[in-house]
């Protein structure tokens, strides 16, 4: 018996607070806030209804369908505010997003120009690559190199064939006071027979 008491109680006391819960549920909704929806349904809950011809009619109050008419084209117009806004503030952000691309490609372009020129040197005027200029200087260089070779090479042969005819005119030379001497011996030797010759000729006279 006194477990049915207690359960009367909680049973009245659940029912209580769910009719209070829908009380205070309706108090909330109004066509002064809340969502559209909720307006919707409390000027659906304030409307009243009849049948005729074996239909059922809703009977709104003016006043509260031009005051949710009125909220509608508020909650429009705010919508519409909202994008316009949204958009505005897209067209922003696309505006700095294309300075900041238009400046990253700047910088980009930069650091490249900056990249070239540092990988690049003037040859005549004209910028070549490090790689085309180490490859120009060493062409020359290798020119000169070979040029200064060959004109060691000329110039010692030329040495060894100036030595070689200095040589030859020494030899020549010797060869030419030999000849000479002998020559001159030559002649002295036949004059002095010529002169015996001359000599015993007059004798025999």
């Amino acid at each position: 018996m006194k477990g049915l008491r207690i359960l009367f109680i909680v049973a009245a006391l659940l029912t209580y607070n769910l009719q209070y819960a829908q009380e205070g549920e309706q108090e909330d909704i109004s066509l002064e806030e809340g969502s559209i929806d909720s307006q919707f349904e409390f000027v659906y809950k304030k409307s009243g209804n009849y049948r005729a011809d074996g239909k059922r009619y809703e009977v709104v109050r003016t006043i509260s369908l031009d005051k949710l008419r009125q909220n509608v084209l508020d909650t429009l117009s705010g919508f519409n505010k909202r994008a316009s806004e949204l958009k505005a503030t897209i067209s922003g952000h696309e505006s700095t997003i294309t300075s900041l691309n238009k400046k990253l490609e700047d910088t980009t372009n930069n650091l490249a120009a900056v990249t070239e020129e540092k990988d690049s040197m003037s040859f005549l005027g004209i910028m070549v690559s490090k790689g085309t200029y180490n490859a120009i200087l060493w062409t020359v260089i290798a020119s000169l190199l070979v040029l200064l070779l060959f004109f060691i090479y000329k110039f010692r042969n030329s040495n060894i064939l100036t030595q070689e005819a200095k040589t030859n005119l020494s030899e020549l030379e010797t060869e030419y006071e030999d000849h000479r001497r002998r020559a001159l011996e030559r002649e002295q030797k036949i004059s002095r027979q010529l002169q015996d010759e001359i000599n015993k000729y007059k004798k025999q006279k």
